[in-house]
């Protein structure tokens, strides 16, 4: 089982149905005719994370079915059968056999549920899982018909802790998200979201989200776009005391917001005339991943010494290792593990490339 060796490994859709609609843009990429808005609005790349979904759905939704050598192959089970080849020795002793990240398009036509996710150290403390749920989002479109796109993101006016469970048990939306202040985001942002804090992203905005490797969640309203969450979903089968316990009642205005959850470009490193590479999230604002962005107007040979995700986000390009060329237009991603080596990109126009990276 060893087709997949020395091969860039390259990721097609992989759609997993949410409790809210989107997708149309995900169904433009992928050529459909009639691309509608439906209940899988989001596109889960290069996964190993299983979906949390209510109902029935497929065994192992979520894991992605991955392109090398010819050969489909589950990637979880590539991952388990040669973790050192795909996540490099370093990441394998410090983590162990996980890529501790999930990444994600994520095509919103409405707002989602007002929600939180757990931090990493109550997700251990609490729910048995070595991964919590901070995110990020990369904002890469907006719909035209969107004129103010937001997110909700950490409560500018928090109710107490007694006044929210009231607010939740009553489902007064209004006066849950006059909590809130809407953020406003356009294409190019980049947005930390910590784990604990409530949020929400608005409707109309296509983005890349980055993420620690789990699908926990604790929903506080309970009805978006006609489907109504059974019990099961809303709290991930507890009771509303533990959505009380995981959702941050912190004051964060947006000063502190643009401070802190706003991520600024560092230049990294330089590639020639008009090319460079610059870090988007790494270590100063949060352990949990890195991303990177690349801006390329001329070919480059690169190692980023680990297993990573690249997408193209703009332009188009030629991505070469060995005998292997793929042609990558907007949108098209790869898988590049850690034991590759280095891969050769030749842009044929400006072309920036975001890069997902597990943390340090």
């Amino acid at each position: 089982m060893t087709a997949y060796r020395d091969k860039i490994i390259l990721l097609p859709q992989n759609r997993v149905w949410r409790t809210y609609p989107g997708g149309a843009i995900l169904d433009r990429l992928a050529g459909r005719e009639n691309p509608t808005d439906s209940h899988y609005p989001e596109d889960w790349i290069a996964s190993i994370t299983e979906a949390r979904n209510p109902g029935e759905h497929p065994a192992g939704e979520g894991i992605s079915q991955v392109l090398a050598g010819g050969q489909r192959w589950n990637l979880r089970e590539l991952i388990t059968s040669d973790p050192e080849y795909f996540l490099g020795r370093e990441h394998l002793a410090r983590h162990g056999a996980n890529p501790m990240l999930l990444v994600k398009f994520l095509d919103s036509a409405i707002r989602l549920h007002l929600q939180a996710h757990p931090t990493r150290e109550f997700a251990r403390a609490r729910l048995g899982s070595p991964s919590g749920k901070t995110e990020a989002y990369y904002v890469l479109a907006v719909r035209e018909d969107i004129t103010e796109p937001y997110i909700y993101m950490g409560f500018q006016r928090p109710p107490s802790r007694e006044a929210l469970r009231t607010l939740i048990e009553k489902q007064d939306i209004p006066a849950l998200e006059a909590c809130f202040d809407k953020i406003p985001v356009r294409p190019g942002d980049t947005i930390l979201v910590p784990g604990g804090w409530p949020h929400a992203l608005g409707e109309g905005v296509f983005l890349i989200e980055i993420q620690e490797p789990s699908d926990l969640v604790v929903r506080f309203e309970f009805e978006r776009g006609g489907y109504r969450l059974p019990e099961s979903a809303r709290f991930m089968g507890r009771d509303i005391d533990l959505a009380l316990d995981i959702i941050d009642l912190t004051a964060h205005p947006q000063s502190e917001i643009d401070e802190k959850c706003r991520c600024r470009p560092r230049r990294l490193r330089d590639f020639g005339e008009g090319s460079w590479q610059e870090e988007l999230i790494g270590p100063q604002q949060t352990d949990c991943f890195r991303v990177l962005r690349t801006h390329l107007r001329q070919p480059v040979e690169k190692h980023e010494g680990c297993f990573h995700i690249l997408i193209v986000t703009h332009g188009s390009c030629t991505v070469a290792h060995g005998d292997e060329r793929y042609h990558l237009k907007t949108y098209d991603k790869v898988l590049v593990p850690a034991g590759l080596g280095p891969i050769r990109i030749e842009p044929e126009t400006q072309t920036e490339i975001i890069e997902c990276l597990p943390p340090l």
